[in-house]
């Protein structure tokens, strides 16, 4: 990855800017999931509602730490990885992350870009794949700048990790399978 291009996108996420970029399976969206204001926007551009919740990418375990009560060790074992967990988030915790749930989605990703890209930031990132409601995510950086156009302030290039699924998310304390992978 360009560190001119990665130098960008964390300045942009920064100023609460929306940035597209490749995940394990697919191009994500992502922004800063303590700004408001960015997060909203970006549930707008997605045409989402906030009551569905989002997931949190980050490089390591402590950024999540803000984010989350605990990790319990099944869960950590599985990291780096491609998988999403809900766990119980910190009290205070907003709405506009954790939509109607009681439980957070969070991932410490081993692809080496968004870890790259977390790391530049200094902080988890939202991540919830690059598409329109009800529409099929985009797999490529030519094809977020064809749906997205200037809906998104920056993409970033890369290619999308190996899966062809997205991450399959499961319940930390019930062991529930929400999504396949």
């Amino acid at each position: 990855m360009p560190a001119l291009g990665l130098a960008h996108a964390v300045r942009l996420l920064r100023r609460g800017g929306i940035v597209a970029y490749p995940t394990e399976s697919v191009y994500g969206l992502g922004c800063d999931p303590g700004n408001r204001d960015a997060v909203m926007r970006l549930l707008r551009i997605k045409q989402r509602t906030p009551a569905k919740g989002l997931i949190l990418i980050a490089a390591d375990v402590e950024q999540l730490m803000p984010w989350v009560a605990e990790i319990p060790a099944h869960v950590r074992a599985t990291w780096p990885g491609a998988h999403t967990w809900l766990v119980r988030p910190q009290q205070g915790v907003p709405y506009w992350i954790t939509g109607r749930h009681a439980r957070i989605a969070v991932r410490v990703t081993a692809l080496a870009s968004v870890r790259a890209l977390c790391r530049a930031a200094g902080m988890a990132l939202v991540s919830t794949s690059a598409n329109r409601t009800g529409q099929v995510p985009a797999r490529s950086y030519r094809e977020v700048l064809r749906r997205f156009g200037s809906d998104v302030d920056y993409v970033l290039p890369g290619r999308v990790g190996g899966r062809r699924q997205p991450t399959p998310i499961t319940d930390a304390d019930s062991g529930q399978l929400i999504r396949p992978g």
